[in-house]
This record gives structure tokens, C-alpha cells and sequence, in this order.
């Protein structure tokens, strides 16, 4: 029944119904062959999204409308001009350093990408072809699942249970983010000084480095309350959400003063719109993890695969390349929900740690969102730039081809993303 449902799901799917809904009817086509009375459909998917601690979602998403709103862009940007603008490659650091500091507020990469790109393809395009440009875009906004807070995370750490901590996730993302961020920056400069761009921005000032230090502060304070709040045990991921809204809220009205109360309605509509569609995917996800359960495929799962090898790491890299190719199929946050409850217990029957593999299953699937057909980035890039999405993907390869050397660092090297969470307690 279980493999009818999944069949169903698929076919909905690629002849282009939302995927929420054809989870949903996939859902509802496996509850009605196993006999189950139909009510448990609604009945799950109230219980999925009546959570505590899935409501940071929708207050991470807030935040960051109300952060775009306010005019952040503007003071991150010119303080990342301030310091790295005069480089080979300089625009492209200032959009990567921004996309850095900007991952710490929002948490998403869509959410990054379209406040990055209405802000910066204006002036990117005035010195790089618009293909590279959306390129330079979308690989800096896809720090924002990696680097905390980020929603990812939230969702991994909601589908795993108890297992594995938001906040231990939030942690062990800092090194991968800032090593990607540098990447980033590498490949960007040598493909500059290849392609003879010119250099922009203003040599390098300390003066004028401090001056937008300053007002770059205020904001950049915000994931360093918030997330430290977190690791802390101060409050947890959701209260450190409704913290960020109104430290936003705040900066907008009183910093900035670009944010007005006509702006709130839009902020709100935009915000429930995205979570709405993360919570719809939960909700019917929910019930196919309930047959899934019923149907007793986890332990079928962990039973085949260690049928197969006894070596935890040979696990994980089958899993990993398994990902990969959902990844490049699978809107993200729809393999998190079906995903993860099949192969997070499995991991732990190897005795692998599951916050080194809630990351790395984490991580995987956001390097999905720059893997055709189905890379998100591209279609948000693409609608911004106005630049056919193969262009965009041939100009993103090298940085496609980072995200993925650090995913295999972060495999053969686990201390990468262990030993930080580690020495502050998880």
C-alpha cells in the first residue's frame, strides 16, 4: 500500500500538481486501501502542524520581510562595500558578504534571494553579464538554510524528534557557512581576474570601514542575540523567532524609519503565504509518515539496508548520494518531511551521530536547490534577471561544484561540523 501511495504522490507531481496536494491525495488513496477510517487524515495533519516549535518558521519568515522592508539591503551592502569592494571580483564579494550576514537574519534562501536580487542585480549588471550575475546571486543566498538561524534546520530537527537539537544544528552550521562564504569569494575573484571584469568600489578606508561598521551594527547584533539566546538555553528556537521580529520591527520604525504600519498587511500576507506552503507539505507528509509507520517501512528500511553493508560509512554515502538525486527532483522541504523519519532512526541503529547526520542530510538537500530541473534558486534568479535558466546553470557550476567539495569535506571530515556544537555542550 505504502509503494501505491508513493506511486500516486510521484504521478500527481510530474504531471505538475503542487506538491503539498499530491502528498496529500497520495496520503488519502494509502488510507483508503489500508481500511483506515478517513478521519485520522485530519486528525494527523492537526496533530503535525499543532507545534510549538514549528511556529519559529513562520516568525523567521516575518522577520525577514520585516528586515527587507526596513532597508537592511542598503546599510549590508555598503558595509560589505566598505571592505571587500575593491578586490578582483569586489560586487561579487560585497553580494556574498552581504548574502552572509543576510543568511543570519532570514534563514532561507528564497527569502535571500529575492531581497538580494530586487536589490543588487542593478547594480551587478552594470559590470557582469545578468547570467553570472543571477549566478553570484543564487549561490549567496544559499547560505541562508546553512548559516543559523535557518528554517532547514527547524524542519530536520521537527521530522527527526528528540534525536537531534535545533540549536545543535544552528551550531554546527557556522563552520561549513563561513567556509563556503570564503569559497565563494575565491571562485569569484579568479573567474573576475579570468574574465578581465573590471574592479569597482572604493579603495580600501578604515574610516569608511568603521563609519558603516557602525551603521551596519544594529543588524548584524540581531542573529547574535538571537542565536546565542538559543545556544544559551535562554529561550528556545521560536521564542528567539518572536524575539527577531520585534527586534526587526524595531530597527525598521526607529533605526531605518523605512518601515511603515501600511507596510505590516504586506509583510504578514507574504510571510503566511511561504509558511503556509511549508505547513501544507508537513500536514500531508504527516499522514504518509503515519502509513509509512503502520506499515512498519522504517524497519523494513533499516533491515534492507543493513542487509546491504554493516559499515556506517558506506551508509551514508549511499544515503548521500540517494539525496542527491531527490535533490534534483524533490522541492526540498518535501524530502525533509518524507525523508527524514525513514532514515534518521536508521542512522542511529549504525550508531552515527545524528546531529553530524541531520546536517549533512541538511546540507545535501540545500545544494539541491541549485540542481536542475528542479533547482528553486533558479526559477526565483531567473524570473529577477529575465536570463534563461541554463544560462544560470552553466554560470553556477563552479560554485555547485564548491557546495558539493564541502559536503565531502564535511563527510570525511566530521569534526567540521561536530567539533563546534560539541564544545558548547551538544
Amino acid at each position: 500500500m505504502t509503494w501505491m501511495a508513493i506511486g500516486l504522490f510521484l504521478a500527481l507531481a510530474f504531471f505538475g500538481m503542487p506538491l503539498a496536494f499530491a502528498l496529500g491525495f497520495g496520503s488519502l488513496a494509502g488510507l483508503w486501501m489500508l481500511d483506515f477510517e478517513l478521519v485520522v487524515m485530519p486528525q494527523r495533519m492537526m496533530h503535525a502542524v499543532n507545534s510549538f516549535p514549528l511556529m519559529a518558521i513562520p516568525l523567521f519568515m516575518l522577520a525577514g520581510e520585516l528586515m527587507v522592508r526596513a532597508g537592511i539591503m542598503d546599510r549590508l551592502i555598503a558595509f560589505a562595500n566598505s571592505l571587500v569592494g575593491r578586490m578582483h571580483g569586489g560586487l561579487a564579494h560585497v553580494t556574498i558578504t552581504s548574502g552572509t550576514i543576510f543568511a543570519s537574519v532570514s534563514g532561507a534562501a528564497v527569502a535571500s534571494a529575492s531581497a538580494m536580487g530586487s536589490t543588487l542585480v542593478p547594480s551587478l549588471r552594470k559590470y557582469y553579464p545578468d547570467a553570472y550575475s543571477g549566478a553570484i546571486i543564487a549561490s549567496a543566498a544559499n547560505l541562508g538554510p546553512v548559516i543559523p538561524p535557518s528554517n532547514a534546520m527547524i524542519v530536520y530537527a521537527l521530522m527527526a524528534g528528540s534525536s537531534v537539537s535545533v540549536g545543535g544544528l544552528f551550531i554546527a552550521g557556522i563552520l561549513p557557512g563561513i567556509l563556503l562564504a570564503v569559497g565563494f569569494m575565491v571562485i569569484a575573484s579568479f573567474i573576475s581576474w579570468k574574465r578581465g571584469y573590471a574592479l569597482t568600489g572604493e579603495r580600501f578606508n578604515l574610516a569608511n570601514v568603521l563609519h558603516q561598521g557602525r551603521r551596519a551594527m544594529i543588524i548584524i547584533m540581531m542573529p547574535v542575540i538571537v542565536v546565542g539566546g538559543i545556544v544559551g538555553g535562554i529561550f528556545t528556537a521560536t521564542e528567539g523567532a518572536a524575539i527577531a521580529v520585534v527586534y526587526s520591527a524595531l530597527i525598521g520604525f526607529v533605526v531605518t524609519r523605512r518601515l511603515k504600519f501600511s507596510d505590516l498587511p504586506g509583510c504578514l500576507y507574504r510571510a503566511a503565504v511561504t509558511s503556509a506552503m511549508v505547513g501544507a507539505l508537513i500536514a500531508f507528509a504527516s499522514v504518509l509518515t503515519f502509513i509509512f509507520t503502520i506499515e512498519m517501512v522504517p524497519m523494513m528500511l533499516s533491515d534492507f539496508i543493513q542487509e546491504l553493508t554493516s559499515d556506517p560509512m558506506t551508509f551514508i554515502l549511499l544515503t548521500m548520494a540517494l539525496l542527491v538525486l531527490v535533490g534534483m527532483l524533490i522541492e526540498s522541504n518535501a524530502a525533509y518531511i518524507m525523508l527524514v523519519p525513514l532514515f534518521a532512526p536508521v542512522a542511529l541503529t549504525y550508531g552515527i551521530d545524528p546531529l553530524y547526520f541531520g546536517f549533512l542530510f541538511m546540507y545535501n538537500l540545500v545544494v539541491g536547490m541549485m540542481t536542475p530541473p528542479v533547482g528553486v534558486l533558479y526559477f526565483v534568479m531567473s524570473g529577477i534577471t529575465k536570463v534563461p535558466m541554463m544560462q544560470l546553470v552553466r554560470e553556477s557550476l563552479p560554485f555547485v561544484a564548491f557546495q558539493f567539495a564541502v559536503l565531502a569535506l564535511c563527510i570525511f571530515v566530521p569534526q567540521l561540523v561536530t567539533a563546534l556544537p560539541r564544545a558548547l555542550g551538544y
